[in-house]
């Protein structure tokens, strides 16, 4: 799976592999869904983490339910 991204990859590149909008991205990093790396203003992400992200959790309507253990909506973390 994602054969053709590093073993660490960029939000930009996290946001192609999900297909997902860059405000969602940074939504996912901020709250610790998907586990990064933050390095003075840069995260890094790595390949495993986007994979068990993948694994744990569905979309649906504009949600994602991570694991049962959170939601995100647009706009708002709870």
């Amino acid at each position: 799976m994602f054969s053709d991204y590093k073993d660490v990859v960029s939000p930009k590149e996290l946001q192609a592999m999900l297909g997902i909008g860059r405000n969602m991205v940074y939504e996912l990093l901020r709250a610790n869904i998907i586990p990064s790396i933050k390095i003075g203003r840069k995260y890094i992400v790595t390949k495993q983490a986007v994979i068990a992200f993948i694994e744990q959790t569905c979309y649906n309507e504009g949600q994602i339910i991570g694991g049962g253990l959170r939601t995100v909506e647009k706009g708002a973390v709870t």
